[in-house]
């Protein structure tokens, strides 16, 4: 699992967050055996974690802190300005919701992975809504930890592929509590909304997504309303989240290519894998 070593997986930015330099971490976990276990894999070099895990995490990364309680975390974050935060969500003195309810604003360009243990139905609706990149479960394969890390930090996001049915459940619920859950699938958009969906996955501004489709930005906000109601979403985060996790994109025809983009990502990509 993550934490042992293996001998032989409202946001409109997208990218990279570093470019030249190794990527910052703060590490937040109140168990310091867990916390230093993930130092020691994340300060690894690249080329012993591409041999044992077979991810590529370009220069690698440089942990700059780490916090054993909710309240150390908003500090910690606050002074070391990290690009990623690794956040447990059971933390003692101010749960990690807390915490990422108390960071909003404080810097918008900072990501956080959610690491948790377990992680109930409301709680996991609760992490997507304040905004999280990605949850991954401790329990997973090391291997899943990287490829999450480097899948946020180019832009997209990730989500450990058994919460998705949670994920999907709580959605679709608070969209249309009558209706049975085989009902709550997400469908019906039509290919301009599938087009603009693709381009929100990759992690586009509605600035960019307006000039890559041809159309004004308030005509953008207008298709994500659209699908904001259709399926029972309340920002483009969990929109997202949901396109990554439940094959909505599947089938789709490839997306206009925005005009300020050198390279556009690969925004069918799927970003969830079976561990």
């Amino acid at each position: 699992n993550m934490g042992h070593e293996r001998t032989s997986n409202d946001t409109g930015d997208s990218g990279s967050t570093t470019f030249g330099r190794l990527t910052t971490i703060v590490v937040a976990d109140d168990e310091w055996m867990f916390r230093a276990s993930l130092r020691q894999l994340l300060t690894a070099p690249p080329s012993a974690v591409k041999d044992a895990y077979g991810v590529d995490i370009g220069d690698g990364f440089q942990v700059v802190g780490e916090a054993g309680s909710g309240q150390d975390t908003v500090a910690t974050v606050e002074s070391a300005s990290p690009d990623l935060l690794l956040l447990d969500l059971d933390m003692p003195r101010m749960s990690g919701l807390d915490v990422m309810r108390a960071l909003q604003g404080v810097r918008r360009t900072l990501r956080t992975i959610v690491l948790a243990g377990e992680i109930r139905k409301p709680e996991l609706l609760s992490v997507v809504q304040l905004g999280a990149r990605g949850v991954v479960l401790k329990d997973a394969p090391t291997e899943l930890l990287f490829e999450a890390i480097m899948c946020v930090l180019a832009g997209r996001r990730w989500l450990d592929q058994r919460l998705v049915a949670d994920l999907m459940e709580m959605v679709g619920t608070r969209a249309d509590p009558s209706s049975p859950a085989a009902d709550r699938q997400p469908t019906g958009l039509t290919r301009r909304e599938r087009e603009v969906l693709a381009l929100v996955v990759a992690g586009y501004a509605n600035k960019e997504i307006a000039q890559a489709c041809g159309v004004s930005e308030e005509t953008i906000k207008h298709h994500l309303t659209r699908m904001f109601d259709k399926v029972g979403a309340s920002n483009r985060l969990e929109l997202a989240m949901l396109a990554t996790t439940s094959g909505l994109l599947d089938g789709s025809s490839s997306p206009p290519k925005p005009v300020q983009s050198a390279a556009a990502p690969q925004v069918l990509r799927d970003l969830v894998t079976s561990g």
